[in-house]
């Protein structure tokens, strides 16, 4: 039987939580909040400056909150299988244990929409690359330490692209994004039974790093007018927006959702 609605709590005391992508935006705001609630959290991306300033940043938050929590900083490449492994030995030999995995690497790498017949090999594997194959790379490296301990909170952090098409038009992330939902899917159904769930957020638009504002300042006014009026509450979403879903997948509320995916996008696409 679960445990009883009473004794759940939004908490993450003694819990150890990979984020990876925590140097901007949405990455630095769910390692702050995990932190804020007593978690460890190992913050890793490959950009070193913004990774320690987003470590600084939450370190000053939780002693302003008085938490219990931690962050570390790791460097690394999570497009690299061996970079991957190395960091994951890393946290285990730090911490003895991974309990939450949020992918959150990934986006557009500075991409803009070009037709298709222009956009060139390099192009398209570059965001297929940190999109999903990272993803790939992280589940496979942290699944042997959740399953040995029966216990894993796997999150990853799509796109609304994923599930329909993209705003700016980006054949590639559209397509990574929607194979990364898949993956959670099929991740949810063979890691379930260790106690694992995996499930997935699909943000809409949030300027949240240097590759959307590229994305924000290539619209038209216009376009820009028209996208904000499509969303349902009438705004842009900001990182916590995409970070309190997150804590809902990683908590004890729920323990018994597996493989879905929460759109948190102001109502911009309806289901």
């Amino acid at each position: 039987m679960g445990q009883s609605v009473n004794s759940l709590q939004l908490t993450f005391e003694n819990k150890v939580v990979v984020v990876t992508g925590a140097a901007h935006g949405i990455g630095r705001s769910i390692s702050n909040e995990f932190a804020i609630r007593g978690a460890n959290v190992a913050a890793t991306d490959i950009l070193e400056t913004p990774l320690t300033e987003s470590k600084n940043e939450v370190e000053s938050n939780i002693k302003a909150t008085g938490s219990i929590g931690k962050i570390s900083a790791y460097i690394c490449d999570v497009c690299n299988s061996e970079d991957v492994n190395s960091l994951v030995e890393e946290v285990m030999n730090d911490f003895g244990r991974i309990d939450i995995l949020v992918n959150v690497a990934g986006g557009v790498v500075g991409q803009v929409h070009k037709p298709i017949e222009l956009v060139s090999d390099e192009e398209w594997e570059k965001v297929i690359d940190v999109n999903l194959k990272s993803a790939f790379y992280m589940v496979r490296s942290v699944t042997p330490y959740m399953k040995k301990n029966k216990y894993g909170r796997i999150v990853n952090i799509s796109s609304g692209a994923g599930r329909s098409s993209s705003l700016t038009g980006i054949q590639a992330y559209t397509s990574a994004k929607a194979g990364q939902i898949g993956f959670t899917r099929q991740m949810a159904r063979e890691l379930g039974k260790y106690g694992i769930t995996v499930n997935n957020v699909a943000p809409g638009f949030v300027l949240s790093n240097p590759s959307t504002q590229k994305q924000w300042d290539a619209m038209t006014e216009e376009q820009q007018l028209k996208l904000v009026d499509s969303i349902s509450v009438k705004r842009l979403g900001v990182p916590e927006d995409i970070a309190h879903p997150v804590l809902f997948f990683a908590s004890d509320f729920a323990s018994y959702v597996s493989g879905q995916v929460i759109s948190a996008d102001g109502g911009l696409q309806l289901f």
